[in-house]
């Protein structure tokens, strides 16, 4: 397309999960709650974790950290979304939506890092033990950690770079409730085969590498679990392995079906269901579920309520 004829975009339409006036005040009221335990939830897993020294321990300092991701994550699409229904305004200034679809990415990708992190630290829990101490030392979870903030954050910063030399003259308007990079790739009139490639090949490495350093843990685990003689240390095992199963599942299904599986036709409407699901619901039953199955957690938790409310009264 000849360059004079393209129109200089200054902003984007986002239309949100429904274009029904009527449904408006009920995806505010739903989703403004699911935000609220979102936040609440993940705050309080890092508030109980920090306040008890029994849990200092590499397990419970990624679990902080995943937990401070999820919160982020959530931030980075779901209070637009709510001041948007709020103001009956669709708008998003363009360096707004680059800069949502970077911090969407570095916290989407930190999630998926983690996960296959602390994978890696149930495997040396169980299977090393007598080693554990030195391969998940507190220099060794910092550096970890510090990786895996470094490599979502220059894979965040590739493609927002891809994305910002793109031209867009085909409409402004994205069929999403926040500024994703197919949606966006799509309205460019800018050849995109560059910024394609580098969404399936980093997107393939994001989510496949940590992947399978999950399953080939777990496959060490598992056997590992097994081999045991004592059915009490199975059950408290895979008790411990259970809530990271658990969010693992929920986050790489909906995420492997958005960006790795081919667009189908008319797809717009599932793939904003599969988002809302990792990146609204996801986080929203993380604390839950690491919560509501650790005792640990429980105790921690209970412990926390307890010092608020003796504080609180004065005693």
């Amino acid at each position: 397309m000849d360059q004079s004829n393209q129109s200089s975009i200054t902003e984007f339409l986002l239309l949100g999960l429904s274009e029904r006036p009527e449904q408006q005040p009920f995806l505010l009221g739903t989703f403004l709650g699911m935000y609220l335990v979102t936040v609440l939830g993940n705050l309080l897993i890092i508030l109980a974790i920090g306040s008890d020294p029994h849990l200092h321990t590499p397990m419970y300092f990624f679990l902080a950290n995943l937990s401070f991701a999820d919160a982020c994550f959530s931030s980075t699409t779901v209070p637009k979304m709510l001041v948007n229904i709020q103001t009956h305004s669709q708008t998003i200034p363009y360096g707004g939506c680059l800069a949502q679809m970077h911090f969407f990415m570095t916290f989407g990708a930190l999630d998926d890092f983690l996960l296959g992190v602390m994978a890696y630290d149930r495997y040396v829990a169980i299977c090393r033990p007598l080693r554990y101490s030195t391969l998940m030392s507190p220099v060794v979870c910092v550096l970890l950690l510090v990786t895996c903030w470094v490599l979502t954050s220059l894979a965040a910063l590739l493609h927002t770079l891809l994305m910002a030399g793109l031209s867009f003259c085909a409409g402004n308007t994205i069929r999403h409730f926040f500024c994703d990079v197919v949606p966006l790739l799509q309205l460019s009139c800018s050849d995109t085969s560059t910024n394609q490639v580098a969404l399936f090949t980093v997107g393939s490495l994001i989510l496949t590498a940590p992947l399978s350093l999950i399953i080939l843990s777990y496959a060490h685990i598992i056997s590992t679990i097994l081999r045991g003689p004592a059915a009490s240390g199975r059950q408290k095992a895979f008790s411990t392995c259970g809530s990271h199963l658990t969010v693992v599942f929920l986050f790489y299904g909906a995420a492997i079906g958005v960006y790795l599986c081919p667009p189908a036709p008319h797809s717009a409407g599932k793939d904003r269901v599969a988002a809302v699901f990792y990146t609204v619901v996801t986080p929203m039953l993380n604390p839950f579920i690491y919560s509501l199955r650790n005792n640990d957690m429980k105790t921690a938790l209970r412990k926390l309520f307890v010092t608020h409310t003796l504080s609180s009264q004065g005693l």
